[in-house]
């Protein structure tokens, strides 16, 4: 069983014309299957596309990022739901969608405030609906895992369906996370050497739980760490992985693999 890289951003290989060189390297490298993660409405449409041309490698979901949280939102997540009802290839979840605190106006509060505003009104807008489609949901937290986490209690959603993407948090919130029956999936962070505390995460979310990820283009796991990240990277966050929970890499690559096919209805 190969891997499934569970995250990762593949619209900007697309536009290049670098997505079959990307896609050759994923496979060579194990990869057997791509999520790959919708932020707004301008991507939306390619992953479908993606998913149409390349089925059973490449799924899809279509959300709105909190970092493409604009004035014009409401429009934004007017489209979205046509992408589950419309005759075509659905979406696999919803998301990303969530809070972002760390890139909010710095010298700019009462933006910041109106902002941070949207984005929370966007987010519990894509629960609700999440909620009503009984889909998986791929949460962006970044600053804001307590509001992200009440914003999620509130909107009554099993937790179940839910992933927090590129876990980069600690073992208090991976218990706060798992208590509630939450997921955690874990880029190449997992590999930096000052990310005791995400690696401690893992461990206590266990081995039968665990989901990996590229986020790419972003987040390049060592030895490749300070290039641009692609899917078939995915592999090496896998094998440090397998090292850190003592198993062979080939344990840790079926247990990823079911838990993405099961979390996201993977056939």
């Amino acid at each position: 069983m190969g891997l499934i890289d569970s995250h990762t951003h593949l619209d900007g290989f697309a536009r290049r014309g670098e997505l079959p060189d990307i896609l050759s390297r994923a496979q060579a490298a194990d990869v057997e299957a791509l999520v790959a993660i919708g932020t707004a409405s301008d991507d939306w449409d390619v992953y479908r596309g993606l998913a149409e041309q390349h089925p059973g490698v490449i799924h899809y979901t279509a959300g709105l990022h909190p970092c493409s949280v604009e004035a014009n939102w409401e429009q934004e997540l007017d489209q979205l739901e046509h992408f589950w009802t419309a005759e075509t290839v659905a979406p696999v979840g919803l998301g990303e969608c969530g809070l972002d605190r760390f890139h909010l106006p710095k010298n700019d509060a009462a933006k910041a405030e109106e902002l941070m505003a949207w984005q929370k009104a966007a987010f519990a807008r894509q629960l609700e609906l999440a909620k009503k489609l009984e889909c998986a949901v791929v949460v962006h937290s970044r600053g804001a895992f307590d509001e992200c986490v009440a914003l999620i209690d509130e909107s009554g959603i099993p937790w179940n369906r839910i992933v927090f993407h590129c876990f980069a948090e600690g073992p208090a919130e991976m218990t706060v996370l798992s208590e509630r029956g939450g997921l955690g999936s874990f880029t190449g962070i997992l590999t930096y050497k000052n990310a005791q505390s995400v690696r401690d995460a893992a461990t206590i979310q266990g081995l039968e739980r665990f989901m990996v990820e590229t986020d790419a283009p972003y987040l390049t796991p060592v030895p490749h760490r300070g290039k641009p990240n692609e899917p078939a990277y995915v592999r090496h966050t896998a094998e440090f992985a397998a090292e850190l929970f003592g198993v062979r890499y080939e344990e840790l690559a079926a247990i990823s693999t079911r838990n993405a096919r099961h979390f996201y209805g993977l056939k």
